[in-house]
């Protein structure tokens, strides 16, 4: 068994003396177990409530600072509305210093709607109302003002954008039902553009530096919107994106089907995204196919980084073998904890994990982007303190995430970072929901 891999037991391990490194991979642990517990009202096979979303905080890193919740003005005429119809979020953190000319925008996740009913319960949440979020969140991780967690981009102004709209900010206001009880608003598109405006007028313009990161959907949303995110900038600015475990596949699931392309498909019809995909894919596939970022990094001009474990939980739990594809349940250890996987099972996450590889194998000829694809069995992992840049950091080539981001951001060096497949690696933080 790995030593650092998370673990709930019995209450009789709280006997003994835990070290600073037990705690955090704990906290990690009981954070991941909570985005399980969100995950499963986004699995593509039920589209049952709400989506899957990380919580804001990280008690597994340095003091996060926590930040103010600021609506977005003048909604009504700019058509940018959440599900529910309420103002769209975000927190801001000024820059400071050497940094206070550079930008740091991360889009939250948290899954997709792909029906009615399922976008009308998500509206009830936080993930469609800005009514539930939280007034405050914690900036760890990628958003630290600590030099030490986050020593490229500590001192930038950083933005965290609230996702409410359940389609990685791509839906179009002709898409939404036309019965006005219970009205739901799908303006994901009209959001990216009404965010654009406030920020540039709020410096954002000015930027000498920017960088677009997301994850999960929210990295999805940074790859359909990276190049517009370019062309608003100045000409002479650095402008570059990050998508963190947005690399979602178009697979099959162990039982054949096509659950998550199935599930897009849905997503585009209900919500009217393929207005916001490149016009020559869907000139000449399924919208839906568009939707996946396979084909959106095939177009995007604007260099880009990839963050993505081989082995995502998510993946794995809602593409590979979502529910309903495992009767019999023989999947039901491994798909919650790797290291219970049978030999036949990991050939089977190796053969996900090749998959991954080819749908990369164009991209990782870029001169311009950059990836960091480790062999851990985790999701997001830049909004951690413990996982993007800390002494106990998941590692390849004994660079932490942080490190290889920023050597390319600044063009250091070329980073290419793929790890061997599981279980080489002993840095890698492994959740573990059983």
């Amino acid at each position: 068994m790995m030593a650092n891999t998370a673990r709930l037991r019995h209450p009789a391990w709280c006997w003994r003396k835990w070290t600073n490194r037990d705690w955090a991979i704990a906290a990690v642990a009981v954070t991941a177990f909570l985005f399980l517990l969100s995950s499963l009202s986004d699995d593509p096979r039920r589209d049952r409530r709400g989506g899957a979303r990380l919580p804001a905080g990280d008690p597994a890193g340095a003091a996060a600072d926590l930040v103010d919740l600021t609506l977005l003005r003048d909604t009504g005429a700019k058509g940018a509305r959440c599900l529910d119809g309420s103002a769209p979020g975000y927190h801001f953190s000024k820059g400071f210093g050497a940094g206070s000319d550079s930008w740091l925008i991360h889009i939250e996740g948290g899954g997709w709607c792909a029906s009615l009913s399922s976008c009308s319960s998500r509206a009830k949440t936080k993930l469609g109302s800005s009514a539930y979020m939280e007034q405050q969140v914690s900036f760890a991780g990628i958003l630290s003002s600590e030099p030490s967690q986050n020593p490229e981009f500590f001192n930038w102004n950083k933005v965290k954008i609230r996702y409410c709209d359940g389609a990685s900010f791509s839906g179009h206001p002709q898409s939404e039902p036309k019965d006005k009880k219970g009205r739901i608003f799908f303006r994901g598109q009209l959001i990216w553009k009404a965010l654009m405006d406030e920020l540039l007028s709020a410096g954002l313009s000015m930027a000498r530096q920017a960088f677009l990161t997301g994850c999960s959907a929210g990295g999805l949303a940074t790859l359909i919107h990276c190049d517009d995110f370019r062309e608003q900038l100045p000409k002479d600015a650095t402008v570059k994106c990050l998508a963190d475990a947005g690399f979602f596949l178009n697979e099959k699931d162990i039982s054949g089907n096509d659950t998550m392309r199935s599930f897009y498909h849905n997503v585009v019809q209900l919500q009217g995204v393929q207005e916001s995909l490149n016009k020559d894919c869907i000139a000449s596939k399924e919208p839906s196919d568009c939707f996946f970022p396979e084909e959106i990094i095939k177009n995007i001009r604007t260099p880009v980084f990839l963050v993505n474990p081989a082995y995502d939980f998510w993946q794995i739990q809602n593409v590979l073998v979502p529910d309903g594809s495992d009767p019999s349940e023989s999947w039901k250890r491994c798909r919650l904890n790797i290291q219970a996987c049978t030999p036949s099972q990991l050939k089977t996450l190796k053969g996900f994990r090749d998959s991954l590889l080819r749908a990369l194998s164009e991209f990782q000829k870029s001169k311009e982007g950059g990836m960091f694809i480790n062999s851990c069995f985790i999701h997001c992992q830049t909004w951690f303190g413990e996982t993007w840049h800390s002494p106990n950091s998941p590692r390849i080539g004994n660079k932490t995430i942080a490190e290889s981001v920023g050597d390319w951001y600044f063009n250091r060096r070329a980073v290419k970072q793929i790890d061997c497949p599981y279980p080489c690696n002993p840095s890698c933080y492994n959740m573990n929901f059983s």
